[in-house]
């Protein structure tokens, strides 16, 4: 077997491995219930500090960033639900009710830095106040970068309408700057897979560590939700199996998927590390371009002569 095939068998066989091995299937349905029940309280907390900063299109914007990336059959039925729970009255922003719903929240951001930690094999070793703290920064982080599109969102048609009788140049940026059903979406996905890879989990890597989990994580979501989306037209019938909660388990099954993923995707990360595969490239790549270099000059010698 060629060398580079190896390899990538190592790799393959050893996330795989560690990740059935130290419980990945269970840690999955832990951060795909861990999500689903920290949706509400997040959109709950972020509504009611969006008002206070002025921010009132938070709801829908957050809604589209968040759901755009699942399923239309998916995402409409829970989607939903949300748009009539962020419709209640509430009280203030410093309300007990405000601050139980960022607390639980971060619920969600625990159950992603724990499974991190699993499948990049590195024990936690700071104390759990700084990792509940740190985690209720990374839902305050998300709700004030959403507050930031929503209010962007809101000014680009009014700068559209200047823009076409003044600026007529800058029209064409506008109108993908509020496009953001796609461009925000993709953004947000990307922007929080990188964050998570690299912060939420205890330890040091850098950005070329994550990179090829990142992306194997962003391609097997999308054929996953595409052979999802597949199957629940095609197969699925879970009405007739839960009922009125049909939707609810249809959206754990798919987050359930996304979860196997996105472990999967730092297994890939920590099998790479461990067997350097990025040390062993340069290294095997730098006689061929010291080779090459040689030839240049060779051959530039030849031309002088």
């Amino acid at each position: 077997m060629p060398t580079a095939l190896r390899l990538i068998y190592k790799v393959a066989f050893d996330a795989v491995y560690h990740f059935s091995e130290d419980d990945g299937w269970a840690m999955a349905s832990h951060v795909a219930l861990s999500i689903l029940l920290a949706v509400f309280p997040f959109l709950i907390f972020g509504t009611a500090l969006a008002g206070f900063l002025g921010a009132d299109q938070f709801a829908v914007t957050a809604v589209h960033i968040i759901f755009d990336t699942w399923p239309a059959a998916i995402a409409k039925p829970i989607s939903d639900q949300v748009r009539q729970v962020l419709t209640i009255p509430r009280g203030g922003l410093l309300t007990i009710s405000v601050l139980a719903a960022a607390y639980f929240a971060s619920n969600g951001v625990e159950a992603l830095r724990i499974s991190l930690n699993r499948a990049y094999r590195v024990t936690e070793t700071r104390p759990w106040y700084i990792t509940r703290i740190t985690s209720l920064g990374y839902v305050l982080v998300a709700v004030l970068f959403f507050v930031v599109i929503s209010i962007v969102l809101v000014a680009v048609p009014v700068a559209l309408a200047f823009a076409a009788d003044r600026f007529p140049w800058m029209t064409d940026g506008l109108r993908t700057v509020s496009s953001y059903g796609v461009y925000g979406t993709i953004v947000v996905l990307i922007g929080g897979l990188f964050v998570a890879h690299l912060w939420l989990p205890a330890g040091t890597r850098r950005i070329l560590d994550v990179v090829p989990g990142v992306i194997l994580t962003l391609i097997a979501w999308i054929a996953g939700a595409l052979l999802f989306a597949s199957y629940l037209a095609t197969f699925a019938n879970y009405a007739a199996t839960y009922a009125g909660l049909a939707s609810v388990m249809i959206v754990l099954v798919f987050l359930y998927m996304v979860g196997v993923i996105f472990m999967l995707g730092a297994e890939i990360n920590a099998a790479l590390l461990k067997y350097r595969v990025r040390y062993t490239i340069t290294r095997s790549m730098k006689p061929r371009l010291g080779k090459e270099l040689r030839s240049e000059a060779d051959e530039a010698s030849n031309l002088g002569g």
